[in-house]
């Protein structure tokens, strides 16, 4: 444990009672370094993911609040209902424009988050310019310019400049925290940091352990039959998930008279579509989210965990929802491309199996093949939790942080 406090600010455009995303991991980061000993300011949006709406106990131009001894100030900023690029940026303009103008509280280090990138920029450019200034570091949770090619939006010149973008700003910061070699891998060699400035902590399991017991009686609530092998995808539907794949999925789960049933628990601007898609199966249901007991209840009543991408996703992001999938102790089932992070991550912890992105009819084998191989499933299951208790300790990143900040003030600029 770092022996000196400090003075640390971190901002990210989401924080706690956000259920999803990068939230859970930026409250974690700053209850972690209160531990540590240090002062922690967080300075954040209002809350409005994944439901893309603001939450309604938060109204005003800003707000104040203490949780678990952070100090929280929230900037209202643009909440696009319909989260578009160009709304995307909107949104982070607003709210790196009201970070030019936010009391810091006189930080030794100050850690942005990215996403959101561009309001990371006005962030880093307040930082050199002011007269006191603090060691910056940016934690890369998604890669903006890989994004932008393999969600099928706008390239060519577009990824170029937005490449050059992502680029320029994290090559202002003293340190960049990736949350995977492979993410490191492309910081270097495409994005041209130096490697000494780029080092990996991984995501961990913000979730306690997992209940032990009444799982059967959430089925029973859930109307998930004892018959029904339940495969539940939890947290966001978006764009770079996917999710036609399930709701087809459904469909062939269906005509095949399968027991295989579909849930999908969250929320997201892709939701009222996939609803729509889904009117009439009966093989597909949608869950509200669920406060954190009740998350984790529905993850082990179910029987597989689903992680689903589009297809052409392979870099540009870790899927936040596998730290709480291995804490779970079911198998996982990912439906993504061959060599993809997602792929390598499931390999890893031998907790699951891949199935190609965008093929409900091997989605449904799979799970068909899970459903009458007990004995397997089970072993899936409690690898992912070796591997979530040995690799995704909450404990190890945090000390881990705890060096970095104390590797960043070394080198702040006076």
């Amino acid at each position: 444990m770092n022996q000196r406090q400090l003075r640390v600010t971190i901002i990210g455009l989401h924080y706690s009672p956000e259920p999803s995303g990068n939230a859970p991991y930026t409250t974690g980061l700053a209850e972690g370094l209160i531990r540590q000993g240090h002062s922690v300011t967080v300075i954040t949006g209002y809350p409005h993911y994944p439901a893309w709406r603001r939450h309604d106990d938060y109204r005003g131009w800003a707000s104040k609040e203490t949780i678990n001894g952070v100090s929280v100030t929230r900037l209202r900023h643009h909440i696009p209902t319909k989260p578009t690029g160009l709304a995307r940026l909107h949104m982070e303009i607003s709210f790196g424009f009201r970070l030019l103008f936010t009391t810091w509280n006189r930080p030794d280090v100050v850690i942005f988050v990215s996403p959101a990138l561009f309001s990371t920029a006005f962030g880093v450019l307040r930082a050199k310019i002011g007269y006191r200034r603090p060691s910056v570091g940016i934690w890369v949770q998604d890669l903006y310019s890989r994004g932008i090619v393999e969600t099928s939006a706008p390239g060519g010149l577009t990824a170029k400049l937005l490449t050059y973008f992502e680029s320029a700003v994290l090559r202002s910061a003293n340190g960049v925290v990736a949350i995977h070699d492979r993410f490191r891998q492309y910081l270097v060699d495409v994005l041209n940091l130096e490697t000494s400035s780029v080092v990996v902590i991984r995501n961990w399991t913000h979730l306690p352990a997992a209940p032990s017991e009444g799982q059967k009686s959430f089925r029973r609530r859930m109307g998930w039959g004892p018959d029904d092998f339940v495969v539940l995808h939890a947290g966001n539907m978006g764009m770079k998930q996917g999710l036609e794949n399930v709701v087809n999925a459904a469909l062939v789960a269906e005509q095949k008279g399968s027991n295989v049933r579909f849930v999908l628990m969250g929320d997201g601007h892709q939701r009222s579509t996939l609803e729509a898609a889904a009117e009439g199966l009966i093989k597909l249901s949608f869950v509200d989210s669920l406060p954190d007991e009740e998350f984790q209840l529905a993850l082990t009543a179910a029987d597989a965990l689903l992680v689903n991408e589009l297809p052409g996703v392979r870099d540009m992001s870790v899927p936040s929802k596998l730290t709480s999938y291995f804490n779970a102790g079911v198998p996982v089932i990912a439906a993504t491309d061959e060599g993809s992070v997602t792929s390598v991550e499931v390999e890893a912890s031998g907790g699951g199996i891949r199935v190609p992105a965008g093929d409900p009819y091997a989605l449904v084998d799979s799970a068909e093949a899970l459903a009458d191989d007990h004995a397997h499933a089970r072993n899936l299951g409690l690898q992912g939790l070796r591997f979530r208790l040995d690799t995704l300790a909450e404990a190890t990143s945090i000390n881990q942080y705890d060096d970095f900040v104390a590797n960043l003030a070394s080198s702040r600029s006076w």
